[in-house]
């Protein structure tokens, strides 16, 4: 069944538009146009305040509503962390494993294929998170999990990358020589994360088909003048996606506004690395058997240590905005149209245009999420 969607305001992905609308057929937009042209027999919600946008695209999600993947790697942990998020204007995602045992790796896998297969146009895929990284620059992930690939991890994750997207977040110099370009071939994203490298082995990484990097200046070699390490490759690497927590509290301002100054347009993606609270009620909860809090907009762990964010999209994009002062509409492609690219899915996220899936995201004058619309399915949210 057709409906349609009158806007005061849209933006495409491209461009922003004026007394505009588009039109729904099933989960599909069919065509975008002018308000006085919508057809005089289909269903319409009419938009008052506020702009319609396309729906945000996090890569990297580790909870939400009150789930941890690593803790409830099921449908119904998935079910609930797609919807935490969906009110903040996130319709589709990468449900995130942080470093974990060979078993639970199997288990979120299984566990996403079959939200896929349920129907659940929310999940896109997975990313992993470790466990190969380097020791020093494990961040909040368990020393006991980290660990070197091995052949059987290797030949798992190239099967895996030949059925499901899969972002995999390693330490390059960690790999043996090949393992990268034998991931690429096989499909899967490589990313470079708590990483210790040097800039020359991340260039090998690159020469072997390296596609981003995860949280860019956090747990990662720093820039100095002689040795450029992870995050001066990560400056100069315009082949490359670059993903950044953008809460305030990850990365100063000044060094993100570097990288969006320094880097290609249409190569940086706002993630939010959220966990369990997101969309909960709770302001706690268990990673590895070591309660984490949310104190001051942050959460930390006993050390006093960043583990993830407590942000949605909808925060990284008005962070962007209003602190960074990033026009809106680079803000927007951040979190839907560069992330959609990143996946090699341009063709059918990330824009509003005929032939793209309805995944949309209302948002009002104050910067709220007040509807979002996956696959065509409309759902109105609260302010947060």
């Amino acid at each position: 069944m057709k409906r349609a969607i009158r806007a005061k305001r849209l933006f495409d992905g491209q461009q922003w538009h004026n007394d505009c609308a588009l039109i729904i057929e099933q989960d599909s937009i069919t065509a975008l146009l002018a308000d006085d042209a919508i057809p005089a027999d289909i269903d319409c919600i009419s938009l008052a305040d506020g702009f319609v946008a396309p729906g945000f695209i996090d890569l990297q999600v580790n909870g939400g509503g009150g789930v941890l993947l690593n803790n409830q790697a099921d449908r119904e942990g998935i079910k609930r962390m797609v919807a935490a998020h969906r009110a903040t204007g996130t319709t589709s995602m990468m449900p995130t494993l942080i470093s974990d045992t060979v078993e639970q790796q199997r288990t979120a896998v299984a566990a996403i294929q079959a939200a896929r297969a349920a129907g659940n146009a929310g999940v896109l895929g997975i990313h992993l998170e470790g466990p190969f990284f380097a020791p020093s620059r494990r961040g909040t992930h368990q020393a006991e999990m980290i660990r070197e690939p091995s052949p059987a991890d290797l030949k798992w994750l190239a099967e895996l990358g030949s059925q499901l997207i899969t972002i995999v977040t390693l330490a390059p110099e960690h790999m043996p020589r090949g393992a990268i370009a034998a991931l690429r071939d096989a499909g899967v994203l490589v990313c470079a994360g708590h990483s210790d490298a040097s800039y020359e082995q991340v260039q090998q990484a690159r020469a072997e088909g390296l596609r981003g990097f995860t949280h860019l200046f956090n747990a990662m070699s720093g820039f100095t003048a002689r040795m450029p390490g992870v995050i001066g490759a990560a400056l100069e690497a315009e082949d490359c996606w670059i993903g950044v927590i953008a809460d305030g509290h990850h990365v100063h301002p000044a060094s993100l506004r570097i990288a969006l100054k320094t880097l290609p347009p249409g190569k940086v993606c706002l993630v939010t690395d959220a966990m369990a609270t997101v969309g909960d009620s709770k302001d706690h909860f268990e990673l590895y058997g070591e309660t984490i809090r949310l104190q001051g907009g942050k959460l930390i762990n006993a050390a006093g240590a960043l583990a993830g964010s407590a942000i949605g999209m909808i925060d990284a994009v008005n962070y962007c905005h209003q602190t960074l002062k990033v026009p809106l509409g680079e803000c927007l492609r951040m979190a839907s149209l560069y992330p959609a690219s990143f996946l090699g899915l341009e063709g059918s996220l990330g824009r509003i245009a005929a032939g793209y899936r309805a995944d949309l995201v209302h948002i009002d004058s104050a910067g709220q999420v007040r509807a979002s619309w996956v696959a065509g399915e409309h759902s109105i949210h609260s302010p947060r």
